[in-house]
């Protein structure tokens, strides 16, 4: 793979930065952290260079003067809000980011249940962190939020939340999903740290859009195709232009509501430390692009996978067709369409030759493999294995798994489970070849095949169970598919 970032340039740039940024301020600074810490695959699809663990590294090389506090919408708790791509809970997603968090030697200090107003699930994941040792912090709902200002920042506004104790002079405010509230929890710790004669600071970490590039660069474009639900528009930061001359990239929401955070600001501090939303940004990945060709490459890419994903969301329900129609111009402005997926036309090709639903993978040498639906596989599974044989250099006609392996498998789920479909899924091959690896020498050295499958193309021509979906997921591949689903049953699994 080509790369287009530098990411040691980054992690030294970025950590920098923020730590100027502390300085600012009475050395406490509260740090709105947007999109995901953990597992940026978003980022390093579009900057091909980036780590998916960077942010978490960056943070590292200050966790001596850092703590997380993480921020729960109390509504999100009550309707069991799911991250659609990890398939949990909100509630369960702050367990996994505390263990996550500890596993690698960052401070937790503390959870913030906001907009609390006494709903029982709430009080039942309260005292369930409660009990787990974990300090928890209410925060109430404002009337007038956000216009009111004098409301607001006053002691019936920020004044009724509970003060957060924090230790150190960075403060990261994270959470499962956005709608949270870590910019309101950011505010209303400034209100008390004021009040208590500490001059706090606040700023946010934003990868995308990034503010340097141009408003129609491919990177910011992918950003709005992964946002396309939320609605979420980049566009030309005026209060930058205004205050300085430069023309900056920001969005929607940062823009519209950045007056009433001015006026925020100079409510609890008497002046506001930022003239444009751009200022409160401590992002500093535009300066570590090293090859723009690349970047624009691999983000168009990333647009045509954001349209098939907003296409299988919408005939699952979960997205209007707003979503789909907005990634189409999107793909339209950056003069892509979906063939342009090198994939898509293989597995639309094999598809068509047998009949059934089939799939195709790019694998790292530039290769396309296809696999078929057959009586023992289905399509992703025939792909995993085919991809496995090209890799180890195996004749592609010789047999990993035994069909005396697979027979009692497809029995077990036929007879003693109760599935109709016979055929092995993605995750149960792997399981029948590593067990095959342990007396056949070739299916061990496709099993060593593995790691090379991280950062290749698939496509499917039917959209996949969960568990297919899963483990493509974990084993690095990025996968689209069409928007069909195999059988015509109005339930699917």
């Amino acid at each position: 793979m080509e790369i287009g970032f530098d990411n040691d340039k980054y992690l030294k740039l970025q950590s920098q930065h923020i730590q100027e940024r502390i300085a600012q301020f009475d050395n406490k600074l509260y740090l709105e952290f947007g999109g995901k810490l953990f597992d940026d695959y978003h980022a390093s699809r579009v900057l091909p260079g980036f780590a998916p663990d960077s942010k978490v590294k960056m943070l590292l090389q200050m966790k001596d003067e850092a703590e997380i506090v993480i921020v729960i919408n109390a509504a999100d708790i009550e309707k069991n809000k799911v991250r659609g791509d990890l398939g949990i809970t909100y509630d369960l997603d702050v367990l996994r980011l505390i263990d996550a968090f500890r596993d690698i030697g960052l401070y937790v200090g503390s959870v913030v249940i906001s907009q609390y107003s006494g709903q029982a699930a709430a009080d039942a994941f309260k005292n369930r962190l409660s009990n787990l040792g974990i300090r928890v912090y209410l925060h109430y709902p404002i009337a007038g939020y956000p216009g009111n200002v004098p409301l607001i920042v006053s002691d019936d506004g920020y004044g009724k939340n509970e003060y957060i104790e924090t230790t150190r002079p960075l403060v990261v405010v994270t959470a499962p999903g956005p709608g949270s509230g870590k910019m309101a929890t950011c505010l209303s710790q400034l209100y008390h740290e004021y009040k208590r004669g500490v001059k706090a600071g606040y700023a946010k970490f934003e990868t995308f859009p990034i503010w340097n590039l141009p408003l129609k660069h491919p990177v910011n474009m992918a950003y709005e195709a992964a946002t396309a639900d939320l609605n979420d528009v980049n566009m030309i930061d005026p209060f930058h232009l205004e205050a300085y001359g430069v023309t900056s990239v920001n969005y929607n929401r940062d823009v519209e509501i950045f007056p009433v955070l001015s006026a925020i600001f100079q409510k609890i501090a008497g002046e506001s430390p930022y003239k444009s939303p751009t200022d409160m940004g401590v992002n500093m990945a535009g300066n570590c692009i090293i090859d723009d060709a690349v970047c624009c490459e691999a983000s168009k890419q990333e647009i045509i996978r954001r349209y098939y994903h907003a296409l299988c969301d919408q005939r699952k329900g979960l997205v209007d067709n707003d979503a789909a129609v907005k990634v189409e111009l999107l793909m339209n402005q950056a003069h892509v369409e979906p063939h342009d997926r090198p994939v898509v036309t293989p597995a639309l090709r094999r598809a068509q030759e047998t009949g059934l639903p089939a799939a195709a993978m790019q694998l790292p040498d530039g290769s396309i493999i296809t696999g078929k639906t057959s009586d023992l596989l289905g399509a992703s599974a025939g792909l995993l294995l085919n991809a496995l044989k090209h890799l180890g250099g195996i004749n592609h006609g010789m047999h990993l798994i035994s069909p005396i392996v697979i027979e009692p498998i497809q029995r077990l789920k036929t007879v003693h489970l109760g599935n109709h479909n016979p055929r092995l899924h993605t995750d149960e091959i792997l399981l029948a070849l590593s067990i095959s690896a342990a007396t056949n020498p070739t299916a061990e050295l496709a099993l060593r095949q593995l790691p090379k499958l991280r950062g290749c193309e698939a496509h499917s021509t039917v959209m996949l169970s969960q568990v297919d979906d899963t483990t493509f997921r974990k084993l690095g591949v990025n996968l689209t598919c069409e928007p069909n689903y195999q059988t015509k049953k109005l339930y699917h699994k």
